[in-house]
């Protein structure tokens, strides 16, 4: 990845982290890696967990950003959902699985889109 590439993902991952923060949704961790992959946000809303995937890109000509959610990546988030449940002592009611799309504007805030159970 170019590191523009990169500056933009950060971004996008900051502007996601406040959105849940003002919906008042805890952040629990945020890049949570293993060998087998990465989550961005794991969070809590109320008694559920929640595991979210945060897609940003800079214009849509190639869709929205949370079209890049492909089964095997939501496959992927799924299994690394259960390894991360399995690592950490945490009681839930529920588990969720969310998707945010952020798509930065040429000014002003960017607009995030926050999908929730779409996985």
């Amino acid at each position: 990845m170019t590191t523009a590439t990169l500056a933009v993902g950060a971004y996008g991952e900051r502007r996601a982290v406040a959105h849940l923060v003002e919906a008042g949704i805890r952040i629990v961790e945020r890049n949570w890696r293993c060998a087998d992959g990465e989550i961005d946000i794991v969070a809590r809303d109320g008694d559920d967990i929640v595991f979210c995937e945060v897609k940003t890109r800079r214009s849509q000509r190639f869709g929205p950003p949370a079209g890049a959610v492909v089964p095997a990546k939501a496959r992927r988030l799924r299994r690394l959902a259960v390894r991360w449940l399995h690592e950490h002592d945490v009681r839930c009611r529920d588990v969720r699985f969310d998707v945010l799309s952020v798509l930065p504007q040429r000014r002003g805030a960017a607009l995030v889109e926050h999908l929730r159970g779409v996985l």
